[in-house]
Order: structure tokens, then sequence, then C-alpha cells
């Protein structure tokens, strides 16, 4: 087994992008961004027409995670009080779908008063993981143990290791301080953000769903749409 990818230590924010390789990637994303935000304020109360594709992401970003929930079944789940025929495992995977989904508005709530900021980020990882798969792993909490990242739970098969606890702290900081930056082009920014919060790995379980959920904040937060309704689960 080769050994495996670690930590970036002291490089992050990242010093030296290339930008000629990113620009021509740039103008294309910006537009079609546009077009989706112009959709979304032409549409009358979005957030009740698109409420479905809502749950959609919050299928697809936790399926990603290993549930096996389907958008129909989370549908008559929310449909039923008492729905018959569904095994506790399948429960629980709707559960967590809805989890997802109450993370992100949460978030949302917070943001009218708040900035993008640790807070709002520890506020939502607690609500995903109130009362389901992972609610013993210190939901809102940064873990105080080593993590990594492998197809199985032995350490001598990691393919990648996050920051230590020791200074989860201080790397996630600097992460926040980045939010709020100025930088050339905010949808370069949002990409950076993304991939070192998934290489900060800051909590026990939920960080992968924890990343996807902070794309559609950002966006919302730094006015590149006009409603934090973005789903990127599929494409990832």
């Amino acid at each position: 087994m080769s050994n495996p990818v670690e930590y970036h230590y002291d490089r992050f924010p990242p010093s030296n992008l290339d930008w000629l390789k990113i620009i021509p990637h740039i103008s294309p994303a910006s537009a079609v961004l546009a077009r989706y935000d112009g959709l979304l304020t032409s549409i009358p109360n979005p957030l009740v027409l698109l409420s479905p594709l809502t749950t959609q992401e919050a299928v697809l970003s936790s399926r990603i995670e290993g549930t096996q929930a389907t958008m129909g079944e989370v549908l008559e789940y929310e449909a039923k009080e008492s729905p018959r025929g569904l095994t506790p495992e399948k429960e629980a995977d709707i559960n967590e779908v809805l989890n997802y989904r109450k993370a992100i508005w949460k978030a949302v709530e917070l943001l009218k008063s708040l900035p993008l900021c640790q807070r709002v980020i520890k506020e939502a990882h607690q609500t995903l993981l109130e009362g389901v798969r992972g609610h013993n792993k210190s939901p809102g909490e940064y873990r105080r143990i080593p993590n990594w990242i492998c197809p199985d739970k032995l350490i001598e098969n990691a393919r990648f290791i996050p920051i230590s606890a020791e200074r989860l702290v201080e790397g996630i900081s600097n992460w926040e301080k980045y939010i709020h930056t100025e930088t050339s082009d905010r949808l370069v920014q949002l990409a950076v953000l993304h991939v070192e919060l998934e290489a900060l790995h800051p909590f026990l379980d939920g960080n992968g769903r924890l990343g996807r959920m902070f794309v559609p904040l950002f966006l919302y937060k730094t006015g590149l749409i006009q409603s934090p309704m973005f789903y990127i689960s599929a494409h990832l």
C-alpha cells in the first residue's frame, strides 16, 4: 500500500494559483450561474416551487454517504404519520435525508444575522446528525482525535490523513478568515474553500455532507445567487 497523502500544513490559503489554467473556465461558469440566478429571481416564491429539488439534493448528498432512501420514499414518509412496511434501516436513511434539509435551512436562518462562520457550520452540523447515524460522534463539536479517509476503517489503508486534532482549531480559523478575504474571483474562492473544508475534515462524521451544503450557503451569502437553492451533489 502506498503512503497516504497528508494534510498540506502551513500552505493554506494557497499562495500561487495557476490562473492561466483557471481563467478560461471562470467566464463560462459565471455566465451559467448568472442565468440560473436569473431563473430563480423570475420564479414567484421559489422556496415553495423548488422545495422538491431541495429534497432531491438532500437525497443525493446523503446517498454519497451510503444511504439508500429514494425521493419517493422520503415524500411518502413525510405524507404519512406512520408509514407501513419501513424497516428501521430505511427509516434511519430517510431521517438522514430530512436532517440534511433541516440543517441547510437552519444555516440560512442563522445567516440572516450572522456572517458565514464557524458558529453557522457547527450548528448546521449539530442539526445534521441529530437523532441519526453519527449522533454519538459529538455533533456540532470539532474532533479531538485523528481521523483518516480510507475504504475501510484501518489507518494502514488510509488514502488521506486530514489535519491533526492539535492543529485543527488553527486550521479552521484560517479557513474562516479566507471566507471573508477579498479574492480575484468568488467561484475560485468557493472551490478552494470547499476543498479545504474537506481536507480539514473537522468533525468525526458528516464532513462530506457539510462540505456540499457549504456550496449553496456561500453562493447565497456572497450574493452570487438570490436564494440558497443550488444542487451540486448529482455532479459530484
